[in-house]
């Protein structure tokens, strides 16, 4: 609790001649023995000035840097602080980073999700509508099945590598790759009895309509 310089002025006035923090109401007990002690301790009734550097912004201009960040998601510190720099407020990119953490705005890589198109979501619309009665019963005589490429030289996804300057194209630091690797199809299923078993197709052979007629249809099969 801050107090004025006239309040803390009779505090210490009424406290040297007797009164103890009990007598004196002026403001909280804890406050008043704040101030003598501040007193006994300096010879003088100023505040100390507060340690650290001062806040550069304040809660407006911190709730309008939250409003560009949930603007545009993908801005990066950097980009918002040059943005907040028009609002008044000149701060660094690790400034913003902190006033977006207090408000728990943390950086996260994107979350990936297939892209629905408006048949796509009308055809979401219609499977659940059509099978949101089943019970359990109903989805034990289901077999889930789906297939799965996997290439047979080289990794399809990304590899981290640890290397010094200059040596980005260093034999121990580079994946060899080909324009058309061979590729090999897995086919799996399961249902409520159990996982079924696992078919691979011949290499570079994708699931047709052809393939799936040699595989036992199921009255409840989902491909």
């Amino acid at each position: 609790m801050v107090t004025c310089k006239e309040t803390r002025a009779v505090i210490i006035a009424l406290h040297t001649k007797g009164f103890t923090g009990k007598d004196i109401a002026a403001s909280t007990i804890a406050t008043i023995y704040r101030i003598i002690k501040n007193f006994k301790e300096s010879g003088s009734i100023v505040v100390k000035k507060a340690s650290g550097c001062p806040r550069k912004s304040s809660k407006c201009q911190d709730h309008l840097l939250k409003l560009i960040q949930l603007r545009d998601r993908c801005t990066t510190s950097t980009e918002l602080a040059q943005e907040w720099q028009q609002a008044g407020v000149s701060a660094s990119a690790r400034t913003v980073r902190q006033r977006l953490l207090e408000d728990v705005l943390v950086s996260r890589r994107a979350a990936k999700k297939p892209l629905l198109s408006r048949k796509n979501i009308i055809d979401r619309l219609i499977f659940c509508k059509m099978y949101r009665d089943w019970t359990a019963e109903d989805w034990g005589n289901v077999v889930v099945s789906d297939e799965s490429p996997f290439r047979l030289f080289g990794a399809s996804g990304k590899k981290l590598f640890r290397r010094r300057q200059g040596e980005r194209y260093h034999q121990s630091c580079v994946i060899p790759t080909v324009k058309h690797p061979e590729t090999i199809h897995l086919r799996g299923c399961f249902s409520a009895k159990g996982v079924g078993s696992l078919t691979i197709l011949p290499k570079n052979t994708a699931m047709n309509k052809e393939w799936r007629a040699t595989f036992p249809n199921h009255p409840g099969t989902v491909w």
